[in-house]
């Protein structure tokens, strides 16, 4: 383990599991809702695994949790497969999520042990409801067949008919992970997508040149955050009002960037992570400390703009 398990908690704690947890934004940010939330006492503690950790090194993380008292939980980012294939046996609930994506997002620890939660779906519908209530009449070319991909995907397979975008199409360079999502949404009764198999670094230019206006494009791939680089090349041209939605909200974020120099030629809306962000933190934080936390509305908007204001 890159920089081992953290003391005993000495206040109400919550942790960040993580690669470079030190970098993240959460921190100024978990500072600045403390006193929103109610939370005035408790602290936020990153805990650095490699890419490549040990089985071992999730289960001390799942342990350490459930036996220290003053261990609250943990939101869980880059590992979220890995802990759950490594520590499945050890924890003592999971939510449907987490058994249907094969993943851990959130650490809860309860009275009898650790709780496992896959949240991301839930964040993800949040976060793409804030940059557009209404998919209706839309295509969407989603880039990325990974975890954070199958969450939002889980997402769309889930909208009623009426709301739910008129075309998706997938895309990866690993055809378990393309097969998998496939899988997964076939059983949420979602049919008629298109999986499309890529070589590495191969640019996406043609699938976006394909979509018509109004669509929305999503860069799940991690390229611009994990890695530099874009899925699209610097000559790939946005549909005309296009959706363009960032996953990540730090990085070099290439794609970010590439949709920006078009967004006035092209009437072209451009996001990034940061809304996912502050919906996928929240929504940790009220499993961890057992808060109701709104997802919108005045209560919300505090909250979000005080995010905003340290960012």
């Amino acid at each position: 383990m890159t920089a081992g398990l953290p003391q005993p908690a000495s206040a109400p704690t919550m942790y960040f599991v993580g690669v470079t947890t030190g970098g993240s934004a959460i921190h100024a940010v978990f500072r600045a809702w403390k006193p929103l939330l109610g939370l005035e006492s408790a602290e936020l503690v990153g805990i650095d695994l490699p890419l490549d950790a040990d089985r071992e090194d999730y289960r001390r993380v799942v342990r350490f949790i459930g036996d220290d008292p003053l261990s609250r939980g943990a939101l869980v980012t880059t590992h979220k497969l890995r802990l759950f294939e490594a520590s499945r046996d050890l924890l003592v609930r999971l939510n449907d999520d987490a058994r249907e994506l094969a993943e851990v997002s959130c650490l809860v620890s309860e009275d009898d042990g650790v709780a496992g939660l896959a949240l991301d779906a839930v964040t993800s519908g949040l976060a793409l409801r804030a940059i557009t209530p209404d998919l209706a009449g839309r295509q969407v070319l989603l880039m990325g067949a990974g975890g954070a991909a199958l969450a939002l995907a889980s997402y769309l397979a889930s909208l009623p008919r009426e709301q739910a975008p008129t075309h998706v199409t997938v895309t990866d360079v690993v055809a378990r992970n393309l097969e998998s999502l496939a899988a997964h949404v076939r059983g949420r009764g979602a049919d008629g997508w298109d999986y499309v198999l890529l070589e590495r670094d191969q640019p996406q230019d043609d699938l976006l040149a394909a979509l018509p206006a109004g669509s929305l494009v999503v860069n799940a791939t991690g390229k611009g955050k994990d890695r530099p680089g874009s899925p699209l090349s610097d000559d790939a041209v946005f549909p005309e009002g296009a959706l363009c939605w960032e996953f990540n909200y730090r990085g070099s974020l290439e794609f970010l960037h590439q949709a920006r120099r078009q967004a006035g030629a092209r009437d072209l809306q451009v996001h990034d992570g940061w809304i996912y962000f502050v919906h996928g933190w929240t929504r940790a934080i009220a499993e961890v400390f057992d808060l109701d936390i709104p997802t919108e509305g005045p209560g919300f908007d505090r909250i979000a703009e005080a995010a905003r204001e340290v960012r």
